[in-house]
């Protein structure tokens, strides 16, 4: 079957250590592996998710590329190869005041032995820079749980500002925005 149809072709980004790609179907082992991994999830949702919805995720990172022109890359080691996580931007239509409507929502998520090491800064930025070229002058946003030091370190080492905290789903939640120079 996935003969028939071909992706949308999602850009390909190097950084000095990561390679920024399109979601594969053979991503789905450690796409799986980094959605059902309880210390992945913990700021994200706080509960592992299971195989369906892993693989819900995955056709929800394609849908947006095919619609929207823009979405969610796999992260790699560009020496090794090896699966370090996924960042990209989405268009949720989440059920959140204020409203990300019209925001370009980041996101980014490693795996949890590649912490420490740089490399959600390092993605989020090269996702930023291609962002910044794609949408044009835009203000992006992302939503951070207030105990999730670390990603909020990235969000403010990639420019983002504190704009708001608010809830989402009935969890605290901080709203981060960044305007493109």
């Amino acid at each position: 079957m996935s003969k028939l149809f071909s992706a949308t072709a999602v850009p390909v980004i190097e950084t000095e250590r990561l390679v920024l790609r399109g979601h594969r179907l053979d991503d789905f082992a450690d796409s799986l592996a980094l959605w059902t991994d309880p210390g992945s999830v913990r700021f994200i949702g706080g509960k592992p998710s299971t195989r369906e919805e892993v693989w819900a995720r995955m056709l929800r990172y394609a849908g947006h590329w095919s619609l929207l022109g823009f979405g969610y890359w796999v992260v790699t080691d560009r020496e090794t190869g090896r699966f370090v996580g996924e960042v990209g931007f989405g268009n949720f239509k989440r059920d959140i005041d204020p409203s990300l409507d019209g925001m370009p929502e980041i996101g980014w998520v490693l795996a949890g032995d590649q912490h420490g090491r740089g490399y959600a800064t390092e993605a989020a930025r090269a996702a930023i820079a291609w962002g910044e070229a794609h949408f044009g002058p835009v203000r992006t946003a992302c939503i951070i749980a207030p105990e999730n030091e670390p990603s909020i370190r990235v969000a403010e080492k990639c420019g983002y500002r504190e704009f708001c905290r608010t809830a989402y789903k009935d969890n605290p939640t901080i709203m981060f925005v960044r305007d493109s120079v």
